[in-house]
């Protein structure tokens, strides 16, 4: 954002001359900032909810660093996803106040606190352990975008009891992220338990027939259980992203 313009769009509203309301559509045109490589879009929070959102894959190094320090000095949290190790250990070392969580190859800047809010709580649901690393992904994308979050982790089919004694925290969220690899039966599942908007998340988890998380996919897309949608394969970013917007709708 231009600082010049940033300050007389802030004077007329001052002088009267702007109604807030206004301001606030144009500040969401605003420009972005061109790094000749990356387009930085420092206003999408204003527009979307949420800051712009890094994915380490398919960067290198250099291009995944140069973006996250100018997204860390624009003084907002920064979330970098589908980050390998060794870029997490060169960011870390780069840019300060990062931290990366491994098991979820994600990395975190907080620069405030966010303060729970929203509806109720996100409540993260895998089928396996192996399942994990997308839910974590999901669980810790929710969470900074401002969102009270629970885990509820190895409950799949094959031992059904272990979901079912603990239904009544499946009745206490507001919206449900499910994720599961294998055949993706666990959504429907939770979806025939609960009336809260169930988002289910096929992983690449699976032997060959799995197809890399196709048959997950295609399964939880035919589910007979109400009120199931489906993102894509591993994508527990999205997963978090549509929960949180349920529940941070405004009544």
């Amino acid at each position: 954002m231009e600082r010049k313009r940033l300050e007389e769009l802030l004077a007329a509203v001052r002088r009267g001359d702007c109604p807030i309301d206004e301001a606030l559509e144009r500040l969401r045109g605003m420009p972005y900032e061109d790094m000749g490589f990356a387009q930085l879009d420092h206003h999408r929070a204003l527009r979307n909810g949420f800051p712009e959102v890094i994915l380490g894959e398919g960067k290198s190094p250099e291009q995944v660093i140069a973006i996250a320090e100018r997204m860390a000095a624009a003084g907002g949290n920064v979330l970098i996803t589908r980050l390998a190790p060794e870029v997490g250990s060169r960011l870390l070392a780069a840019v300060p106040g990062f931290e990366y969580h491994g098991t979820p190859r994600v990395a975190v800047r907080r620069t405030s606190a966010v303060e729970p809010s929203g509806r109720g709580t996100i409540l993260v649901v895998s089928a396996g352990t192996a399942d994990v690393p997308v839910a974590e992904e999901a669980a810790i994308s929710a969470e900074v975008m401002g969102n009270r979050v629970e885990r509820l982790y190895d409950v799949g089919v094959a031992g059904l009891h272990r979901l079912l004694e603990r239904r009544q925290r499946l009745w206490d969220a507001a919206v449900l992220i499910v994720v599961a690899g294998m055949e993706g039966a666990l959504p429907s599942v939770v979806g025939g338990l609960v009336d809260r908007p169930v988002i289910a998340v096929p992983t690449s988890i699976g032997y060959g027939t799995s197809f890399g998380g196709l048959a997950a996919l295609l399964g939880m897309l035919n589910t007979c259980a109400a009120g199931v949608v489906v993102v894509n394969i591993d994508n527990g970013f999205g997963a978090a992203a549509a929960a949180s917007r349920i529940n941070q709708q405004r009544a």
